[in-house]
């Protein structure tokens, strides 16, 4: 079983990602609730948390968000309910939940499969700073 902190949302990203990245960073900035800690889909313990909640490895080209023992959300279903957890003006966001999901998740798939033409790749995962590595797994 794994050790993970129960009143946090844990969103897995993808690391070397430079839009994943941005958000990441953006989220982290707009969480003045202190919902979130994060973790890469590259690192160990994201291997194993997506093992643990049963998504195939070989095909991740989504965001997760996982709360332990209660739920995860992925692909554009983890987006909709980051913006709702963010609340404020992002819970606005969340209006794009009127559109069938298999849609949503098209848009989704589209990105997901351009980002690295579209905004670059990094050769690793970012580094936290030490203000930055308590929202980090």
């Amino acid at each position: 079983m794994l050790n993970l902190p129960k009143e946090k949302k844990i969103i897995l990203f993808d690391g070397v990602c430079n839009l994943c990245d941005s958000a990441v960073q953006f989220i982290i900035k707009q969480d003045k609730k202190d919902i979130f800690r994060f973790v890469a889909l590259q690192s160990d313990l994201g291997q194993e948390i997506i093992k643990y909640i049963g998504i195939d490895a070989k095909n991740i080209e989504s965001v997760i968000i996982y709360q332990p023992g209660i739920a995860y959300y992925y692909k554009s279903e983890a987006v909709l309910e980051i913006a709702k957890s963010l609340g404020g003006i992002y819970y606005f966001g969340t209006l794009f939940s009127i559109f069938p999901t298999s849609f949503n998740n098209r848009i989704y798939d589209h990105i997901a499969k351009n980002r690295y033409k579209w905004y670059g790749k990094k050769e690793s995962c970012m580094v936290p700073t030490p203000e930055l590595k308590a929202k980090f797994l």
